[in-house]
């Protein structure tokens, strides 16, 4: 290193790394955050951007092609079986080094003397699917409100504009609520996680009382729970079920989010757990009640996949009430907690990208790890994560494909992130983390370890095949295309920052230096 980038690592690394005399939190950085959550606030956070049942419904016409209403619902418990075992990784992880910087910071002390790589590309990887879950979010939201209006208005032909417009609407309207109404987040939070829940349950009691009501029956038993439908082109039935697990992977697949906010929480080595546990059993939960009760309702399924709505559940739910307006309450009802959803994964995206700046690993760290005096937040880090949304909005207009293959890259790049932290720290048998107040113990935290990464390198693997045969340019997945361009992209950032990169650095629970609150 020449003297020139020696003394730029030095003065960087000075003004990031706290006196001897300060009390600092997990990250090893003086607390700039306000830790405006509790427990409750940070369950009901963990429940709002997760949601889980908004989020498979908004998929269910895809994946039925993957085995039918049964297939959807058998795919979807066993991919959640896997991912209470990668959940239960990170909280351990999350318990034991409760900090922002969330993967990005567990990869950097769990991989030992390869941390600074590992952990690199661990929070560039973390930061993407976060951005493109947002995007993603804010599209789910734009193609409600105008299936909301196609609803009342039968003659109405959605256009990709129509939904660009809306998709701009929310994205700004999510990311002004991030950037000015810090403080209210916690009730935000409150407020989606009543919606999520009350909402799921009158859409359940509709769906179950309505068919009857309205004098149509419901679906069979047999159409529910044991006809396979492979309308995929591939021949292999098991094939078929493992590739379908890619929707419930989008559903339920967001347990590291709340360690985003381990500097914005009291106690955060025993509330981070708990808020993964709270995220990832009510979703579950909710989810499975959820999809048995919309397919008892539909009456002709053929109907639902032909629907030219920009929502397709908009059909169902027509078939489910009966009327157009019944459908739009339950449309309503799947809005409300999904505009707040938006709101969590803006939330998450920008206290990921400023973790990395304030480590000197993005462009302009200078600007983007800063937080702002007067609203208390990463709000330069808020600003670029709006903007990036809006750039992936307008890609929408030129072509939903090259959209749909940014968010489509999702869930590869966040088990890819996972997998940065989770791996090493199996490798070195454990060894590296100091345990927090969850710990697995003995031979299970090697075995859910291990399990976690076998299924995240078969399904990474699976999740990049075309979703349909024969596929075409537009129908073709181009997941890992994205991923792997990306990648590349991030590799080349390597070469050009390493020399003043500032990676985490370990910090123990019992540190003297560490704040009582941030423990």
């Amino acid at each position: 290193m020449d003297p020139s980038e020696q003394e730029k690592t030095k003065r960087f690394a000075d003004e990031t790394v706290m006196p001897a005399t300060e009390l600092i939190n997990a990250s090893g950085h003086k607390q700039e955050l306000q830790r405006n959550f509790n427990l409750l606030n940070i369950c009901a956070i963990a429940i709002t951007t997760g949601n889980t049942w908004v989020a498979i419904g908004g998929s269910v016409t895809v994946a039925i092609y993957n085995g039918g209403p049964a297939g959807v619902i058998y795919e979807f418990i066993v991919v959640s079986v896997f991912y209470w075992l990668i959940a239960a990784s990170i909280a351990e992880l999350a318990s034991a080094m409760p900090s922002a910087s969330g993967v990005y910071h567990w990869a950097s002390v769990t991989a030992g003397r390869y941390g600074r790589p590992c952990g690199w590309f661990a929070g560039y990887w973390n930061f993407l699917a976060w951005i493109f879950g947002a995007a993603s979010m804010s599209s789910i939201v734009a193609k409600q409100t105008v299936a909301m209006y196609g609803l009342m208005h039968p003659a109405f032909e959605p256009k990709d504009w129509h939904v660009f417009v809306s998709y701009i609407v929310c994205t700004w309207l999510c990311c002004c609520t991030v950037l000015f109404a810090n403080r209210a987040l916690p009730l935000v939070g409150n407020l989606g996680g009543f919606l999520i829940l009350s909402g799921v349950l009158i859409t359940i009691i509709v769906c179950a009382a309505m068919p009857q009501t309205n004098g149509t029956d419901h679906a069979s038993n047999d159409f529910v729970w044991r006809d396979w439908q492979n309308n995929t082109g591939y021949a292999s039935n098991g094939f078929v079920f493992m590739a379908g697990m890619l929707n419930g992977a989008f559903a339920v697949g967001t347990p590291d989010c709340t360690s985003h906010l381990a500097e914005e929480i009291p106690r955060p080595s025993k509330n981070i757990p708990k808020a993964i546990a709270a995220q990832m059993s009510i979703g579950f939960f909710t989810s499975l009640f959820y999809l048995i009760a919309i397919f008892y309702a539909v009456v002709d399924l053929d109907r639902v996949l032909q629907s030219g709505s920009t929502f397709p559940l908009a059909e169902i739910y027509l078939q489910a009430t009966g009327s157009p307006g019944g459908g739009l309450g339950l449309l309503v009802i799947a809005f409300l907690p999904s505009f707040l959803t938006c709101i969590g994964c803006y939330i998450t995206a920008s206290r990921t990208f400023w973790t990395l700046a304030r480590d000197n690993a993005t462009p302009f760290s200078r600007v983007f790890r800063q937080v702002s005096p007067v609203f208390h937040n990463p709000f330069n880090a808020i600003l670029l994560c709006g903007g990036f949304c809006t750039i992936l909005g307008c890609i929408y207009v030129g072509s939903t494909t090259a959209f749909n293959a940014f968010v489509g890259s999702f869930i590869i790049l966040s088990t890819l992130s996972y997998l940065a932290a989770i791996l090493p720290h199996l490798l070195t048998q454990r060894r590296n983390v100091t345990p927090g107040y969850f710990w697995m113990k003995g031979a299970s935290g090697f075995v859910v370890n291990a399990i976690s990464c076998v299924y995240i390198v078969v399904f990474i693997i699976i999740f990049c095949f075309p979703f349909a045969l024969p596929t075409d340019k537009v129908s073709m997945n181009y997941a890992s295309l994205i991923t792997g361009g990306l990648t590349i992209s991030v590799v080349a950032w390597w070469f050009v920052r390493q020399k003043s990169y500032v990676g985490p650095k370990p910090i123990d629970l019992d540190d003297s230096m560490l704040a009582k609150d941030a423990k």
